[in-house]
């Protein structure tokens, strides 16, 4: 349950970080209210997971997870070039996010 909660909240943090954009530096209510509410959200997620997840492991996986998401809303919906070096980058902390896993830091 506890990596069902960690899912949700990156999903969550992605949520608001793609709002983060229209927002125009919070200026715009409606972006902004968004914006605010999915990280809200995502935190409060996020507090429920690290009850069972080590804290290392679900911010590893938390911010890994959610840049790796953003890079590919960036290239699908903002037309943000995607370079070898990047896909690289973003290859390597999927990687690293498996490996602590991998290394014994699931739920306990």
């Amino acid at each position: 349950m506890a990596y069902l909660f960690l899912l949700a909240a990156i999903a969550s943090e992605v949520v608001g970080t793609s709002l983060l954009k229209s927002t125009q530096g919070f200026t715009r209510l409606w972006p902004t209210v968004g914006c605010l509410t999915a990280y809200a959200v995502a935190f409060a997620l996020l507090a429920q997971a690290v009850k069972q997840v080590p804290v290392g492991v679900a911010y590893a996986m938390w911010s890994g997870l959610g840049t790796a998401a953003i890079v590919t809303i960036g290239v699908v919906f903002f037309s943000e070039p995607l370079s070898p070096v990047k896909l690289l980058g973003v290859g390597l902390i999927i990687g690293g996010v498996i490996l602590l896993n991998l290394g014994g830091g699931g739920a306990h």
